[in-house]
């Protein structure tokens, strides 16, 4: 008869065991916290440069009689064709005037906590209730207007909805200060860190992928036009023209870029040069 100690040698090195332990450390590695502490001040001062950015053009662009070129209303009515539960500004409004407080003072409340929850991030203070308020402010002012948003929006949303699930605190903030809570679990942190590098890869996938099935990227166009469009004019029209046969090659490596990123980027080779390429691309 084999003894209980040669079974568990045999079970350790089975195929599917040594396969299983392997997914395990990818998904579970440990990791400190310098990490997330880099994340949360960061999107605290994303957070906070949005809202102060926006400021003078809030209600203009928010209210119902706003002078923008958009309404709220047209921008909310689109989202609604996706589902009907996405938050937005005027489910505020709405809340608001039960209370018996007008459109322009529920505007300014969620300006206000949307510029507080950034500063309290960037502090470490009360950070997840104000991450908690950072992604639905934000995930409603993104709704709301959502024909003016773009791609940082979507990655605004998605990090700040990472993070108020993160193990916060994190030891380099006040919270951590205050309540001198004890050093977060290493996997947990592991798993989170990983959880955003996987969402990364296929947010890069399928955006390259798209481009590469368009022919915008393929002639230059569509770089040409990210390159000319105000107020983010990086490069003057007249000097593109010079090089306009340039372009049709940076739109086919951006594709390339994107579509190879879920590889190149776990090779310690290769990492982190496709990491300044993607810096660079945006």
């Amino acid at each position: 008869m084999s003894s209980p100690t040669s079974d568990a040698a045999k079970q350790k090195f089975h195929p599917l065991h040594r396969s299983w332990q392997r997914i395990l450390r990818f998904l579970l590695p440990s990791e400190n916290d310098t990490w997330l502490t880099v994340f949360r001040i960061g999107l605290g001062l994303q957070v906070t440069l949005y809202a102060l950015f926006l400021r003078s053009d809030w209600h203009n662009l928010f209210a119902s009689g706003g002078r923008g070129l958009v309404g709220r209303e047209l921008g909310e009515a689109i989202s609604s064709f996706d589902s009907a539960l996405i938050p937005k500004l005027g489910w505020l409004i709405t809340a608001g005037r039960n209370l018996n407080m007008s459109e322009e003072a529920v505007l300014t409340v969620a300006w206000v906590a949307l510029l507080s929850a950034g500063c309290l991030l960037l502090l470490g203070l009360l950070s997840r209730p104000a991450a908690i308020v950072a992604w639905f402010v934000h995930l409603c002012v993104a709704e709301s207007g959502g024909l003016l948003a773009y791609g940082a929006d979507n990655f605004m949303t998605t990090a700040l909805f990472y993070l108020m699930l993160s193990p916060l605190p994190d030891r380099y903030s006040f919270d951590h200060w205050v309540t001198k809570t004890k050093p977060k679990n290493s996997q947990a942190l592991g798993f989170w860190r990983r959880v955003l590098q996987v969402h990364l890869c296929f947010v890069y996938f399928v955006g390259g992928l798209a481009k590469c099935l368009g022919n915008g990227w393929w002639d230059g166009s569509n770089l040409w036009r990210s390159l000319i469009r105000p107020p983010f004019t990086l490069v003057p029209p007249d000097l593109l023209v010079h090089f306009k046969y340039v372009l049709p090659l940076l739109g086919i490596s951006i594709c390339l870029l994107e579509v190879s990123y879920p590889v190149f980027i776990w090779l310690k080779r290769t990492h982190w040069i496709w990491l300044g390429c993607i810096l660079a691309m945006h």
